[in-house]
């Protein structure tokens, strides 16, 4: 359902989701009203399922950020999904398979709060933390 120029407009939304349908157009030689029915058909069909705000944390005092594997205890997911809200500091959060049950990723102000965050979180688990030292690529591309 999915063509080149459909491709071609998603990559222009990934780059710039605030662009108008007549700066996609100019990029991927189309007219505003043909991107705009895309985009449309797009979003209907489920393929665009949002536009997403992007922060510079450390501009905001948040100056760490890590990936948490956790390992919860026996009978402890359906509560922690429960209280996730009571967790600001989570950006993003999965479960996956294998030995941890759930990825998280944390932002924090710096290393105390790190660690008042996984005493908060000892309760329901095991945490494993890995500091975040730079992103290399951070993007939904197909």
């Amino acid at each position: 359902m999915v063509d080149t120029i459909d491709l071609k407009i998603i990559a222009q939304l990934e780059i710039n989701a605030r662009a108008s349908y007549v700066d996609i157009g100019k990029q991927i030689g189309l007219s505003p009203s043909s991107v705009r029915e895309r985009i449309q058909k797009l979003e209907d069909n489920e393929i665009i399922t949002g536009y997403k705000l992007s922060l510079n944390n450390q501009k905001l005092g948040y100056g760490l950020e890590v990936f948490i594997m956790f390992k919860l205890f026996s009978g402890k997911l359906n509560t922690f999904c429960k209280q996730l809200n009571e967790f600001p500091e989570i950006s993003e959060v999965n479960r996956i398979t294998g030995t941890h049950n759930i990825f998280m990723k944390v932002v924090l102000v710096d290393q105390l709060h790190l660690q008042k965050f996984i005493d908060r979180l000892l309760v329901y688990g095991e945490p494993t933390t890995h500091l975040i030292l730079s992103d290399l690529k951070n993007s939904n591309t197909i």
